[in-house]
């Protein structure tokens, strides 16, 4: 029988006319969790406005600009700020955020619009330092050209006036040494390696912050630079431990209380890599920082959207700008504490966490992050409470309402680790199987060739044919689909015809009408 006929053959038998119904329920794949979206209402009325408005304009998921939200509030007070929980347990205010979406996203306009106040703070904090800088810049040549001008004296002299004109020369040289030129204000940095982001810190009074639309970050610190991954100044930055700095030509510099922040946005299959970055899990990286996985809106956008308004962007950029410009003038660190009723709440939390922690406790898989997340949520009721209170935070308790808003985004955090960590650690083919599945509903497939299969397909999800296979098995090992018997081979030479694939009825239900 040739193979044509074969192909007609096959395809004009109906085995459900003859032997009735054939297709077994289908195996679930993996179940995907139902994540919960950004809690925006949990942030005051001047951020939350900016959060939801931002997320309509760029049609993004509010995930994006919420946790931005918290990032470029951690950016203001990072270092400057601190939260005492109870007896000596302190947080510092700095965060580590990654939000992971594909391309297409518009995840840059998101970072300018909600990012934007921090430049020009920045730009101005420049400008205001600059007499200062020249000052010294000025003190400091001065003070160098004396010592030149002293030694060479001093090495022209008699004898008997020698030891005294040295003895000033060195006196000169060490005051010269002493005048430090204050480094240009930064609040901002982008992609630094450990070595920069390491002086920054050293230069910057220990706080900076790295925001990042495209997450590159991840690549430097497993050493794209240096071949060896190198997180101690990321680790350190996070919990606020003693940092040492060597710079060329100088003493080795100790910061106290190193903070970094980081907001980053990253791609999905990024995640899966920093999983495999060696020490990353084992020396706590992974935990440090707070996930959001949301679903992407692309293909299902508002394409005339309400735009920001003026009045959101302006209360915005001013609000933000005066918080960043406060805690810049600050000397000190802030110590921010909570009131009985927000420690009571505090508490609670904790007991919730501890008993979940336990084997076999929902928390389990991901002990390391979760064993983080109560300090995470006193960190991040601070952060509410310094958006809230920008003029006088410092002042005032944090109050309960504040740290039940922050448990609720402790647990939204909570359900997209999960997630993530299961990502982490999950057979590629399963995303891949869940992606094919989701085209065969959406495209209402009852059958299909490979080839046909792949052409519907995105070249970046799927660069080769070959790639279907680890998802097309899986899906017919649980039953979603069934391929035809391949047709003898008749001799002639030639391509294949493309395997055939039925797929079960419950990828394409019946339409039901109103």
């Amino acid at each position: 029988m040739s193979a044509d006929l074969w192909e007609g053959f096959n395809a004009s038998l109906d085995p459900e006319t003859i032997t009735g119904p054939v297709w077994d329920e289908p195996v679930p794949l993996n179940p995907r969790r139902e994540l919960p979206t950004f809690p925006v209402h949990t942030l005051p009325d001047w951020l939350s406005d900016m959060v939801a408005a931002v997320a309509e304009e760029t049609q993004t998921p509010t995930d994006l600009a919420g946790c931005l939200a918290l990032g470029v509030i951690a950016t203001a007070a990072g270092g400057k700020a601190a939260v005492r929980v109870r007896g000596q347990w302190q947080e510092p205010v700095n965060l580590y955020t990654a939000v992971a979406l594909p391309p297409g996203n518009r995840k840059s306009a998101v970072f300018g619009l909600m990012a934007g106040p921090l430049f020009a703070v920045e730009k101005a904090l420049v400008e205001l330092a600059g007499p200062k800088r020249a000052e010294a810049e000025t003190t400091a040549r001065l003070a160098k050209a004396a010592a030149d001008k002293a030694a060479q004296k001093a090495a022209a002299a008699e004898p008997d006036v020698r030891d005294q004109l040295t003895a000033d020369a060195v006196a000169l040289a060490q005051r010269a040494e002493e005048i430090t030129v204050p480094a240009k204000p930064q609040l901002v940095a982008d992609d630094v390696t450990p070595e920069s982001l390491a002086s920054l810190l050293a230069e910057q009074d220990g706080r900076i912050s790295v925001m990042s639309a495209e997450g590159e970050i991840f690549e430097i610190i497993a050493g794209r630079y240096s071949g060896v991954p190198n997180m101690g100044v990321f680790l350190k930055g996070h919990a606020g431990d003693m940092a040492r700095v060597n710079r060329q030509g100088r003493d080795a510099q100790y910061i106290e209380d190193p903070a970094v922040t980081m907001a980053l946005a990253i791609q999905p299959e990024v995640l899966d890599s920093i999983g495999r970055m060696k020490g990353a899990d084992g020396r706590g990286l992974l935990a440090r920082f707070l996930y959001s996985k949301p679903l992407s809106l692309v293909g299902y956008r508002n394409l005339t959207p309400d735009l920001i308004p003026e009045t959101t962007i302006d209360t915005y950029a001013r609000r933000l700008s005066g918080l960043t410009m406060t805690f810049a003038d600050r000397p000190e660190t802030a110590i921010l504490t909570l009131t009985p009723e927000a420690d009571a709440v505090m508490l609670a939390y904790q007991k919730v966490t501890e008993s979940r922690l336990r084997k076999g406790g929902s928390l389990a898989p991901i002990i390391k992050w979760a064993s983080k997340r109560d300090g995470a949520v006193a960190r991040i009721a601070a952060l509410i409470h310094i958006a809230s209170h920008p003029d006088n935070a410092w002042d005032l308790p944090i109050a309960a309402a504040t740290m039940a808003a922050a448990t609720e985004i402790g647990d939204y955090f909570t359900a997209h680790a999960k997630e993530v960590f299961d990502a982490m650690g999950a057979d590629p083919a399963q995303e891949a199987a869940h992606q094919l599945l989701t085209h065969l509903k959406e495209q209402r497939l009852s059958g299909f060739t490979k080839r046909e299969l792949f052409r519907g397909l995105s070249r970046g999800d799927f660069p080769a044919m070959t790639d279907l296979d680890p998802a097309l098995t899986l899906l017919e090992e649980h039953g979603w689909i069934r391929q035809h018997p391949l047709p003898p081979r008749t001799g002639k030479g030639g391509r294949p015809p493309s395997p055939r694939f039925d797929t079960h009825p419950n990828v394409t239900p019946p339409l039901t009408t109103d």
